[in-house]
C-alpha cells in the first residue's frame, strides 16, 4: 500500500505506527508541521509544512500545500493522528478514505471550547473510519454524533522485544551515584495534568521509612522549576535525580533499573505508554486511578491504584512493595501477563493493517 501519515514527528506514538508499516515494504510518506526530533527513518519521503503562532493559522495557511502534496502522493490511505490541527487538514483535503486516530484530550478536553468542538466534529465527521485506545474515548465520539460502527479501538501498544524483563543497568546505577538503594521511577512530563508534585510531597513520608531510597524523575515540561525548588525545601534533593527527557531506546534501561513505577497524572485516555512499558519490563506499578486504568491494573493484584493528589496513600504503597518482596514479585508476573496479552504493539499493529486492507478494497 502507499500511505500517507499528517503526524507530528516530534510524538514517538506517531513514529512507532509509521514505522511499522515502513518495515512490512509499504510506500509510506510522512506529513508534519513539527520538525522531526528522532533519527531518520530509512525508506520515509518527509515533508515539513510550516507552523505559525496559532492553530487556526497552521489549518488556514497549510490547507493549499497539503492539498498539492496529497494530489502529488496519490496516497491508497491518508491517516492523521490527533483530531485537533491534523484532524482538521485532512478532514478539508477531501481525500478518501481518510483514517483519524483520536488521542484523548483532542476529544476530552480541546473540545470545552465551542469554536474547537466544532471543528473537531467536522474532523470526526469527514473521516471514514476513526481509532482510539478507550472506551470511555469511544463513547465521548459517540456523544459528538460519531456512529458506534465507525469507531475502532486500536491500542499504541507496547514493543514487548524491546520492553521486557532484564538485569538492572549497573552502569546506569554508578552514573546516577545511586548504588544498592531502592529505586522509584515517575517518567510523565512536568506539566500540571501529570501532577508530580503529588510525588514530591510522598517522598519525605518514604524517606522516613527508607532513608536511602532514591527517586528517578524524568521529563520535562513548565513546572520544572516549581518540583526543583519544592524539593530543595523539602529538604529532599540529595534522594532525586532529576534527569531530563529520556528517549525511547534509553527507557528500557532506566525502567529495568528501577525497583516501582509511579504514575500521578491528573487524567489518562487509556493506560499511558510509559505505564504499560513499565508493566512490561516486570516494575510493579502504583498509579492513579484515571480513565481506564482500572481495565489494566486490578487494585492489590498487579498493581495499586491510587487516589489522585493524595501523596499520604501514594507514600504508604510505595513503603509497602519496598517492605514486601513477594507482593512486588506477584505484581510484576501479573503484569507481565496482562500487556503481552492484551496490549502488543506488534498485535496492535496488525489488527491496523486488516484495517487498511479493508478501507483500500472498498
Amino acid at each position: 500500500m502507499k500511505i500517507c501519515f499528517l503526524a507530528g514527528a516530534d510524538s514517538i506514538h506517531s513514529k512507532r505506527w509509521i514505522e511499522y508499516f515502513t518495515k512490512k515494504r509499504n510506500e509510506v510518506h510522512w506529513i508534519s508541521l513539527t520538525k522531526n526530533c528522532f533519527e531518520e527513518i530509512k525508506d520515509i519521503k518527509f515533508y515539513l509544512l510550516k507552523q505559525f503562532s496559532s492553530k487556526l493559522l497552521d489549518i488556514i495557511f497549510n490547507i493549499v500545500s497539503f492539498r498539492k502534496l496529497i494530489r502529488k502522493i496519490k496516497p491508497d490511505i491518508l491517516h492523521a493522528h490527533y483530531a485537533g490541527v491534523n484532524g482538521v487538514i485532512a478532514a478539508l483535503s477531501g481525500f478518501h478514505p481518510f483514517v483519524l486516530t483520536a488521542w484523548g484530550s483532542d476529544i476530552l478536553i480541546a473540545t470545552k471550547s465551542k469554536a474547537v468542538k466544532l471543528l473537531v466534529k467536522f474532523a470526526l465527521k469527514r473521516a471514514d473510519l476513526i481509532t482510539c485506545d478507550a472506551v470511555h474515548m469511544k463513547e465521548a465520539m459517540i456523544k459528538l454524533g460519531v456512529p458506534n460502527s465507525k469507531i475502532k479501538i486500536i491500542y499504541f501498544g507496547v514493543d514487548t522485544q524491546k520492553f521486557s524483563p532484564g538485569p538492572k543497568n549497573e552502569e546506569l546505577i554508578k552514573k546516577l551515584n545511586i548504588e544498592n538503594d531502592p529505586i522509584i521511577i515517575s517518567l510523565r512530563s512536568f506539566d500540571p495534568i501529570y501532577n508530580v508534585e503529588t510525588l514530591i510531597r510522598a517522598i519525605p513520608l518514604v524517606l522516613k521509612e527508607f532513608p536511602t531510597a532514591k527517586f528517578i524523575i524524568g521529563g520535562k515540561g513548565p513546572e520544572e522549576q516549581k518540583l526543583k525548588k519544592m524539593a530543595k525545601s523539602l529538604e529532599i534533593s540529595d534522594s532525586i535525580r532529576f534527569i531530563g527527557w529520556i528517549l525511547n531506546n534509553e527507557l528500557p534501561k532506566y525502567l529495568k533499573t528501577a525497583d516501582i513505577y509511579i504514575s500521578t497524572s491528573l487524567s489518562d485516555a487509556g493506560i499511558s505508554s510509559c505505564t504499560a512499558e513499565a508493566m512490561a519490563v516486570g516494575l510493579p506499578v502504583v498509579i492513579t486511578n484515571t480513565g481506564e486504568n482500572e481495565k489494566w491494573v486490578e487494585d492489590n493484584k498487579s498493581g495499586f491504584l491510587i487516589p489522585v493528589k493524595n501523596s499520604e496513600i501514594l507514600a504508604e504503597k510505595i513503603i509497602c512493595l519496598l517492605e514486601d518482596e513477594n507482593k512486588k514479585d506477584n505484581f510484576k508476573k501479573a503484569g507481565i501477563e496482562m500487556i503481552e496479552k492484551n496490549n502488543s504493539y506488534y498485535g496492535e499493529m496488525e489488527k491496523m493493517e486488516k484495517i487498511y486492507e479493508e478501507l483500500v478494497r472498498k
